[in-house]
């Protein structure tokens, strides 16, 4: 009892040491602050338990527990485990001093414990269970009877065609050979089985109750003495101290050692009985051994003169090889050296190089530089040390020449716009302004155009400005001192017509100076961005990137500069040339936009006080004149045509138009009424204006010649028709050449004045219609009769006219617009009415001669004396009338105009000869009309032009 007790009370703390670290502790706490420190984790406000196998605690859960819980576990689990773990050790020193333990001993049991199952040893992947080939069939369908058959993915493996297919008849013939000594076999083996049987049972039975009287302990695979807690088992310090204090100690002591010495007394008993069961394969390898040693040595001769061999083969054969090889690769190892120290004292060199390229305006060359040595530095120099910081100076480097490629554009182009108007050189500093163009575009950076034309924007109003400071202080009458005069605005009101005319055209050549340089700047840019593209030849002496190409390439038209090769190998895609080359027209546009823009606030600010409504005819038309050039050279120079300064002067150009349409209107309709329709003769100012119209092709009024000694001619020659008329008409003509010039003058208003000269035409083609053919004329002017001449310069007057309408028509198609070219309907039908009113005048001179005619030949008789008095009569009218018309209508009108007299002569005639009852019979009667038809066809013979008119009178007796 005294034993047991010792052990027993042999204690062992569970804080003693570590499982996995092997450290001692002092006290519980120092344990449970190690596996705070040592065995725990963190993640968020959980602890994760590292203390057990593969750094995973099988009692906690993995997503971890809170503080408090963590604490509790470390006191439950871990610590428990060691207090269990000692008290099995007790337990098996009670072992030692008492029989074994009974079926119904609850006394914990170290092997027992040790291979206790738990759920942390399930531990089966799913592979293996499924592969199982113990398993039944129920075992494996649990996903096949929930999803059917198909969730497996059965795939057929074919035979190889290089196993042949082997059947049992192969092996008949061994079968035969080998059942009888198989059966022999089989017999001697059930007999000694059966003789020996009982009494290997008997022996296994004896051994196991030997073995049992042997405590687990000793069993164990990691029993070690040196590991205190074993020590402890074996030999309890209980024991040790008690046989020092009495002599009864001693004698446990003693029992202690024989019982030690029994162990192993039974063990060698067993190991012994092991190896009489098994000398004959004992002494047949103690036998063997002896060979065995001996083939080793002959092995080991063998294998030491294969590798003498291998060792003189390797020096003959292989290492001169292998030493040639790794020169060769040393060789190439010193070239790469060489290679990269070139490489990176080059790029050592970079910024003083950047440094000296800026300097020089070599921007691409620069920006070029830096990618380049990036490059180099990411994928040729990675991890060099001393270049550490060079990246990220270059990107430094790269924004700092970026920005300054802003601001010196910015610059270049402010004092580009900003010189004075007088400098005459197209564009200020081109090479470098070329040179940050192209450090742009290499940065991707198209919003130059952007920036020229806000700075062009600026440029425009500072030179309105400035235009408008000097011409109010050169001007005498701008009193600057008045308290009422606050603003620029109105000391520029201050200024009289001529001087701000002068002002206006000063405004105008400076802005078109502007629009110029501008122009320029689009050019040289469409360069540019020409050669980047590859559409554009590069001034030589440069290769371009399409030199293969070359004859296919456009000419620079506006770059007078070289381009660097850094700068000409550039290629932007065809979409971002589209768009700048679009940008570039919009900038122009817009500049130009902006430019009458600033124009029409200097002609606002001037009719503020009704200026404009003042201005006469011609000053106004001086006005639009003036405005139209400039708008003209504005299209030219932009490529299209801006309509806020014309549309300025819209309203005032219409109130000129009625003024001026009401003028020329009053003076036609009081020269219509004071007109006595005689010939009047031509001034050689209107001889001229038509001679300059037939010859130029423009309706316009010619520059006054200073010959004065011209006299006024008899008609007015059109090419080659002369003109008899009467004064009105010709100035109605100059009247329409106004209308038409004015058109010019104010392009605008061409509607307005197509509607008024509609208009003044009607007057004049109604007018005439009452004064000639309505006989108006004889109340006004006092006239006594309407004459055959009145009627034929009333024709020839609007024949004039007539001619020149299809001019007039054409001018003012050329300046109207698409939508308002059907106004022209309206001039047209003018043209009609016009040739309508000359056929009621021919009409007329024919009736007039057919009552003649119709009078006398009611009073004919066909009686001697011949010619008659009534075709002497006829034959003086027709005299006359010829005598009236021959110096005012053409050759060939006359000749109709006789014609028509003729026929109608004929006509009167053979209703006389029937009413009379004279037949072509031969007789008296005959004889006499014949004599005086042929007095009548004499008298046309005498008058000119009329010679062959009346050869044929044989008609005239046409069923008579």
């Amino acid at each position: 009892m005294t034993t047991v007790n010792n052990v027993q009370g042999a204690h062992i703390s569970p804080w003693r040491r570590c499982g996995l670290c092997l450290v001692d502790f002092k006290s519980s706490k120092d344990f449970c602050r190690h596996l705070r420190q040592s065995h725990c984790t963190k993640e968020g406000g959980s602890y994760v338990c590292r203390y057990g196998a593969n750094n995973i605690c099988p009692s906690l859960p993995l997503e971890g527990v809170s503080d408090m819980d963590y604490e509790n576990h470390i006191t439950r689990d871990h610590a428990g485990k060691h207090l269990h773990a000692h008290g099995r050790n007790r337990s098996l020193e009670h072992n030692e001093a008492s029989p074994p333990p009974s079926a119904t001993d609850n006394a914990p049991s170290v092997v027992q414990d040790q291979l206790r199952w738990t759920v942390y040893n399930a531990t089966v992947n799913l592979p293996a269970a499924l592969n199982d080939p113990n398993r039944t069939k129920r075992e494996t369908d649990f996903f096949t009877k929930t999803w059917g058959q198909d969730f497996y993915e059965h795939s057929h493996i074919p035979k190889s065609t290089y196993i042949p297919d082997i059947s049992r008849k192969y092996f008949e013939k061994y079968k035969n050979r080998i059942s009888k000594r198989y059966k022999k076999y089989i017999r001697s083996t059930s007999n000694s089985d059966s003789v020996s049987g009982e009494t290997y049972l008997h022996q296994l039975e004896k051994s196991r109750s030997e073995l049992q009287e042997i405590p687990k302990l000793y069993l164990l695979q990691n029993f070690d003495l040196e590991h205190t807690d074993t020590f402890n088992s074996v030999f309890p310090w209980s024991m040790i101290e008690d046989s020092k204090k009495s002599s009864p100690g001693h004698q446990s002591s003693k029992l202690l050692q024989e019982k030690l010495s029994h162990y192993l007394d039974i063990i060698e008993v067993h190991i012994a009985r092991q190896i009489s069961t098994k000398s004959d394969a004992f002494f047949q390898a103690m036998s063997s051994h002896d060979k065995l040693q001996e083939d080793m040595m002959k092995t080991c001769q063998s294998i030491k003169q294969l590798r003498h061999k291998v060792q003189q083969i390797d020096e003959v054969l292989a290492k001169g090889s292998l030493k040639v090889i790794k020169l060769q690769q040393a060789r190439w190892n010193h070239i790469n050296l060489y290679e990269k120290l070139k490489m990176m004292a080059t790029v050592h060199q970079t910024q003083p190089t950047i440094q000296l390229l800026l300097s020089t305006n070599e921007f691409v060359g620069a920006l070029d530089l830096i990618s380049t040595t990036q490059e180099v530095l990411s994928q040729e120099l990675p991890g060099v040390h001393s270049f550490r910081h060079l990246g990220s100076q270059l990107a430094e480097m790269e924004n700092l020449i970026e920005k300054m490629l802003q601001e010196d554009f910015a610059k270049c182009i402010s004092s580009d716009l900003n010189r004075p108007v007088t400098d005459t050189i197209p564009l200020l500093e081109e090479e470098k302004l070329v040179s940050l163009v192209f450090g742009m575009i290499r940065k991707d950076k198209f919003n130059f155009v952007d920036m020229y034309r806000e700075e062009a924007f600026t440029a425009i109003r500072a030179c309105v400005k400035q235009t408008v400071v000097e011409a109010v202080s050169e001007a005498d009458n701008v009193e600057t001192s008045d308290d009422n005069v606050t603003s620029l605005g109105d000391q520029m009101r201050m200024l009289d017509y001529k001087q701000w005319m002068e002002l206006l055209c000063k405004i105008f050549s400076n802005l078109l100076i502007l629009l110029k340089r501008g122009q320029t700047f689009q050019g040289v840019i469409g360069d540019v961005i020409g050669i980047t593209a590859g559409r554009t030849k590069a001034p030589s002496p440069v290769s371009t990137p399409t030199e293969d190409k070359e004859c296919t390439l456009e000419e620079p038209s506006h770059l007078h500069v070289s381009v660097s090769e850094d700068a000409a190998d550039m290629l932007i895609s065809d979409d971002d040339y589209s768009r700048v080359q679009s940008s570039l027209c919009d900038m122009m546009y817009a500049i130009c936009d902006h430019a009458h823009d600033r124009c029409v606030k200097v002609i606002v600010a001037r009719s503020k006080d009704g200026f404009l409504e003042r201005l006469s005819s011609t000053e106004f038309v001086q006005l639009s004149r003036t405005v139209e050039n400039f708008v003209t050279d504005c299209e030219f120079t932009c490529g299209r045509r801006s309509t806020s300064l014309r549309l300025s002067l819209q309203s005032q150009a219409t109130k000129f138009v009625n003024r001026f349409h009401e003028e020329r209107r009053q003076k036609l309709s009081l020269i219509l009424d004071n007109e006595r329709w005689k010939q009047a003769d031509v001034p050689a100012e209107f001889q001229e204006l038509v001679d300059h119209i037939t010859k130029s092709g423009t309706i316009c009024i010619p520059e006054r010649t200073q010959d004065k000694d011209k006299k006024p001619s008899e008609s007015l020659k059109v090419e080659e028709q002369n003109f008899t008329v009467v004064g009105t008409v010709l100035l109605l003509l100059k009247m329409m050449v106004e209308y038409c010039q004015c058109v010019d003058d104010i392009p605008s208003a061409a509607p307005d004045l197509l509607t008024r000269l509609v208009d003044l035409l009607k007057i004049f083609n109604s007018r005439t219609c009452q004064l000639v053919l309505g006989a108006g004329a004889l109340q006004l002017v006092g006239l006594k009769t309407i004459s055959t001449r009145n009627l034929a310069l009333a024709s020839r007057c609007l024949q004039l006219i007539v001619y020149f309408m299809p001019k007039v028509r054409q001018h003012f198609e050329d300046r109207l617009i698409s939508k308002n070219k059907t106004m022209l309907k309206h001039l047209d039908q003018a043209n009609k009415d016009y040739n309508d009113h000359i056929n009621e005048i021919t009409n007329k001179l024919v009736s007039v001669m057919e009552s003649v005619i119709q009078a006398q030949l009611v009073r004919w008789e066909v009686k001697a004396p011949m010619p008659s008095q009534c075709f002497r009569a006829i034959c003086k009218q027709i005299s006359k009338m010829h005598e009236a018309v021959i110096d005012i209508l053409p050759l060939n009108q006359i000749q109709d105009l006789f014609s028509r007299i003729n026929s109608s002569f004929k006509d009167l005639l053979r209703q006389q000869l029937l009413k009379l009852e004279v037949t072509n019979n031969g007789g008296p009667q005959y004889g006499l009309v014949t004599s005086d038809v042929a007095f009548y066809s004499g008298t046309y013979k005498t008058l000119r032009g009329l010679e062959h008119l009346c050869n044929n009178m044989s008609d005239l007796w046409n069923g008579l």
